[in-house]
């Protein structure tokens, strides 16, 4: 079966093939005899209710500094594809939003990658509140009387921004920090969103693991050490990716909300657990498939790939 894809993602040109996901999907497409077209959000237009993108068809190969062969721009509707990834970085924004309300015009007739709609309705933050016990102890609020009140029952806390990405923001506060007053007035002159504020996970010394499911189902995971002295893990603000086992309480976890991703169209998706605890569920642009596959041979872009072709072939 060959497939036509097109990619929404961040330009192609500026992407690091040795840790990006998206350009490890693009790999397993083309090598499985599907072609590539690849677009950015700004280059997406409704008209009359149809939806196009300016773009260009692409080929790929694992070259530093060539690893895209580009061709000449063109203007298509996207229902000439069969499949759209959907793959540029937060922030989740509104006009993230908006692309998502461009691609639901044309899901599920051309498969959306991650179902759009879904995509809007599950920020990574909340969706994970509506899974009782698998979250540490958290407080979403703007209100700084709450975030007192919760930090005096327990203790140490973690803040960061609700829709953050890559680490960035996050703040430890112990009990008698005075400083949250100042941060909250700097989250405020960032925008109007609240704050997530948890309680401190002292196991995230250890690593915070990154998950990766496909259609509901774990395909495998690597650990995000942080460096020393810091809480934040994320490869992008030095974190130290290794490999790991998956755990009981993990497969407990990914059984908990397995189903749930599998319902909404939610087919690449990426969890954090720490420790005992599920932080977060990242269905924007997961990342993690190329250390995973690094350490472990196990390619979670293939495993997607045989899903979607499963997902679109004829009745």
């Amino acid at each position: 079966m060959s497939l036509k894809v097109a990619v929404q993602m961040d330009p192609i040109e500026g992407v690091n093939i040795e840790g990006d996901t998206t350009f490890l999907m693009m790999e397993a497409a083309q090598a499985r005899g599907h072609s590539l077209f690849v677009y950015t959000t700004d280059k997406l237009a409704m008209e009359d209710g149809r939806v196009f993108a300016r773009g260009r068809d692409v080929r790929v190969q694992r070259v530093a500094g060539g690893h895209a062969t580009l061709g000449p721009w063109r203007r298509t509707e996207l229902t000439e594809f069969d499949v759209v990834l959907l793959r540029q970085d937060p922030p989740f924004d509104m006009h993230y939003i908006d692309t998502t309300f461009f691609l639901e015009a044309v899901h599920p007739q051309v498969l959306v990658v991650n179902n759009p709609r879904e995509v809007r309705n599950a920020p990574e933050k909340l969706f994970v509140t509506t899974f009782p016990g698998l979250q540490p102890p958290t407080l979403i609020t703007q209100d700084k009387e709450a975030i007192y009140e919760f930090r005096a029952r327990h203790g140490d806390i973690v803040m960061k921004p609700l829709n953050g990405r890559g680490g960035s923001g996050v703040t430890r506060h112990l009990k008698d920090d005075p400083n949250i007053d100042a941060l909250l007035e700097l989250h405020a002159q960032i925008g109007r969103e609240p704050v997530i504020v948890q309680k401190f996970l002292p196991s995230v010394t250890k690593g915070d693991k990154r998950i990766l499911l496909v259609d509901g189902e774990p395909v495998g995971a690597i650990n995000r050490v942080p460096e020393k002295g810091q809480i934040r893990s994320n490869l992008a603000v030095g974190g130290k990716a290794e490999p790991v086992e998956l755990t009981a309480r993990d497969r407990e976890i990914c059984a908990t909300i397995g189903p749930e991703l599998k319902s909404r169209g939610l087919i690449f998706v990426g969890i954090d657990v720490i420790g005992d605890y599920l932080t977060e569920i990242n269905v924007t642009s997961p990342t993690g498939a190329v250390a995973l596959k690094r350490f472990t041979g196990i390619d979670a872009a293939d495993v997607m790939w045989t899903r979607i072709e499963e997902l679109r072939r004829p009745a």
